[in-house]
């Protein structure tokens, strides 16, 4: 039996204005998975509840490489991977395996940091085992499996609700874990912060200069959310994402026949299409997956020969007629699903997602009735103890916004609607070229320097940038 594992894949307070400075952390060895040339590692506590800054605390995990050339150092740059529950401890690390340019290095401290609940902080965990293979909802064919979906994401809520951990879920919100990056300046004793965050991360980096507008000194967002987060909008993004991004794929299967999906990108999309619909008829689960798996490998262009792969044996029947037991991170969809359930307010009617997953089933009827179907936030346990930050266009002008054209986890139009909200407080880098991710993981020149320039010379267009393709 063959496994495919699926990609895993919203009147506020400013604490640090009542509360005790945070204490500087003490920097030693870093654990191997995140250790790198100059790597020190450190652990902060920040308060459980922000309404309570003398109460309860919880740790977060943090790293730190520091500028290569002290006396060219302009300050401190936090990382974030996204998610949410994206352990970040170790992408000062990866950056550099990433080839982060020298001028770069050489400018910060580069800091990695745990989000709250998430990894080597005080973690959370929901008890999810292997059946729970995805973050996203499974594609669903029709009103029955949404009916279906929402049976199985009211348990999954009520496993959270009876986590070890359920006392810290309610305080884990985007909010929150903005004012954790503030204690973390804090700590190391700065008086702003740079900022790198992509996917769900340029969410954080949105809602940081919202509560905090003159603590950010540059801040660059990569790959963005709509400012309302990761909500059911967002969710319901996939579907567009996944159908603008397919012709990419599908140009790629048409330049090798020899591959046997077809000659032209209209035969590869056809096939797919067909495909799709037999695994459908074979059975709910085993169409679903064939969806997951293509549109998880559809992030970057390296991993279209693993699609190639998987595709021939899902289509030749060689592949378990069921979601697979594949390896699932209880700690990673716990995190996100606490976040992004706390952050926003879900519709809590199954007929709410039935209509909406008919509706994309017409508009995006390659994925979109996966992105509609219901999430456990339909059914959380827990009350929003705060409303949602608005992202709006108050503070100083210092966001650049980066974009591929062609994103299928968050697409254009989300990066878009960020840009219309922020206002003159940004600019926006469009690179025409697909995937998830553009800064390093992309190779468009025109985009990594414009981000390379900004965040060692301050230089950000004056006007928002279309960058060819190339």
């Amino acid at each position: 039996m063959r496994k495919w594992t699926v990609l895993l894949l919203a009147a506020v307070m400013t604490a640090s204005a009542v509360s005790p400075a945070s204490a500087s952390p003490v920097w030693g060895p870093c654990p191997a998975d995140v250790d790198a040339p100059g790597a020190e590692c450190s652990t902060l506590a920040v308060p459980l509840d922000y309404r309570n800054p003398g109460g309860r605390t919880i740790d977060i995990a943090m790293s730190r490489i520091s500028s290569a050339k002290p006396e060219r150092r302009r300050g401190v740059l936090l990382l974030n991977p996204g998610g949410p529950g994206g352990a970040g401890q170790a992408l000062p690390a990866e950056w550099l395996a990433f080839g982060v340019p020298q001028s770069v290095r050489d400018s910060y401290d580069l800091i990695g940091f745990d989000p709250r609940g998430v990894g080597r902080s005080t973690p959370v965990t929901c008890g999810f085992g292997p059946e729970t293979y995805t973050n996203i909802p499974p594609y669903a064919r029709n009103a029955a499996d949404v009916a279906d979906r929402a049976t199985r994401a009211k348990e999954l809520a009520r496993q959270c609700a009876n986590s070890p951990t359920a006392s810290i879920m309610p305080f884990m919100t985007t909010a929150n874990t903005a004012r954790d990056m503030d204690r973390i300046r804090e700590a190391l004793g700065e008086s702003t912060i740079s900022y790198y965050g992509r996917s769900y991360g340029t969410y954080l980096g949105a809602v940081y200069a919202t509560l905090f507008p003159r603590r950010g000194d540059r801040i660059v967002l990569d790959s963005s959310l709509h400012p309302g987060g990761f909500d059911l909008t967002a969710s319901r993004m996939f579907g567009k994402g996944f159908q603008e991004r397919f012709p990419d794929f599908a140009n790629y299967l048409a330049a090798r026949p020899e591959e046997g999906f077809g000659g032209t990108p209209e035969e590869v999309t056809a096939r797919w299409n067909a495909d799709a619909a037999k695994m459908d008829a074979t059975s709910a689960e085993y169409g679903a997956l064939f969806r997951q798996v293509t549109f998880a490998n559809l992030y970057f262009d390296w991993t279209f020969p693993k699609l190639v792969e998987a595709w021939k044996a899902l289509s030749t029947g060689t592949a378990p007629a069921a979601a697979p037991a594949a390896a699932v991170d209880d700690n990673y969809l716990a995190s996100q699903l606490t976040v992004i359930c706390n952050d926003s307010r879900w519709p809590s009617t199954v007929d709410t997602y039935q209509r909406n997953v008919a509706i994309e089933r017409i508009r995006y009827p390659m994925f979109g009735p996966a992105g509609a179907n219901v999430w456990p936030c339909a059914f959380w346990p827990f009350s929003q103890l705060e409303p949602q930050v608005k992202i709006g266009d108050a503070g100083p002008s210092n966001v650049l916004i980066v974009q591929n054209r062609r994103d299928p986890a968050t697409p254009w139009l989300g990066a878009q609607l960020m840009r219309r909200a922020l206002g003159d407080r940004a600019r926006m880098m469009t690179a025409d070229a697909g995937g998830h991710v553009a800064y390093l993981l992309h190779k468009n020149r025109c985009l990594n320097d414009g981000v390379t320039d900004y965040l060692v010379d301050g230089h950000r267009p004056d006007r928002d940038v279309w960058c060819a393709a190339e």
